[in-house]
């Protein structure tokens, strides 16, 4: 089935991309229903406090952070964060981009700093997460309606003129990791508008004492329940939010703003592959690499 529109973003990744089964160490099968269970409680508790806590003041960020912290400790997903431990300072506004591999990715910026998000339109009616996004004010995106572009663009600007982070993909599709999607600029137009700066953020997935992996990657036909329970069956995933250098961008255009932060991002792969290597491959984790 062909895009709607020539600019469409469409990701080549399918099932193919994953990992063969027998080639990911996995739980039993009772621990993998208790995290499960311990996911499902979290997500629930989750839509019970975005729909009671104030909306983005310091309560709310530390609640947020939190929350997110906890969630992936229950599917015993390891978060290691460099490069700082925020994506701006509080009040002020940025612009978080990343490359996209997951659902989970999200959930690993948000365990960092507690964003608004940019995400596509068809997340508003997911179960318990649609919940959550929505009163996160989440700003969503009918990637089929190109008309629906400007209106958009003008959503993120009005947050990052509000002194608030926000999170956007601009492959505007996941990945699987092995390759990657290019920056596309339009939502870039909104830090020029408003002279915010760019934080890229590289993000990765590995096994501890294996590698790179690509077994979070939330791509082909699967669902996202089928994902979540593939996911919580593995041993030892481990996700890395590398936060890069802030890009300014006075002076750019949002082609030159979006190549310069994919620019940034590519360069930081080889990097993160070698440091990824030796933090998954060659030693255990240490405690005080890990953030949760």
């Amino acid at each position: 089935m062909s895009p709607p529109h020539p600019w469409m973003p469409v990701s080549p990744c399918g099932e193919g991309c994953l990992p063969a089964p027998d080639s990911v160490p996995v739980v039993g099968r009772v621990s993998w229903l208790l995290r499960l269970l311990a996911a499902a409680a979290m997500l629930l508790a989750g839509a019970a406090l975005a729909a009671t806590l104030p909306r983005f003041g310091p309560d709310w960020e530390r609640t947020l952070r939190a929350w997110s912290r906890m969630l992936l400790k229950a599917l015993r997903i390891q978060l290691v964060v460099t490069g700082g431990d925020r994506f701006g300072p509080p009040g002020v506004g940025v612009l978080v981009v990343s490359n996209h591999l997951s659902w989970l990715d999200p959930l690993a910026l948000g365990a960092v700093q507690p964003l608004h998000m940019v995400a596509k339109s068809e997340m508003r009616t997911w179960p318990v997460i649609g919940l959550i996004a929505r009163q996160a004010d989440t700003v969503f995106v009918d990637r089929e309606r190109l008309s629906a572009l400007p209106q958009t663009v003008a959503a993120v600007s009005g947050v990052l003129a509000s002194g608030a982070a926000i999170g956007a993909f601009p492959e505007g599709t996941t990945w699987c990791g092995r390759s990657r999607g290019r920056f596309r600029p339009a939502l870039f137009q909104a830090a020029v508008d408003t002279a915010t700066p760019v934080r890229p953020v590289a993000l990765r997935y590995c096994l501890a004492g294996i590698g790179t992996t690509t077994v979070a990657s939330f791509v082909g036909s699967a669902t996202l329940w089928e994902s979540l329970a593939l996911v919580a069956g593995v041993r030892g995933l481990v996700v890395e939010v590398h936060l890069l250098p802030l890009l300014p961008s006075d002076g750019l255009d949002r082609r030159a703003l979006a190549a310069g932060a994919q620019a940034i991002v590519t360069a930081a792969a080889p990097t993160l592959e070698l440091w990824g290597s030796s933090l998954c491959a060659s030693r255990p984790i240490e405690r005080n690499e890990v953030n949760l």
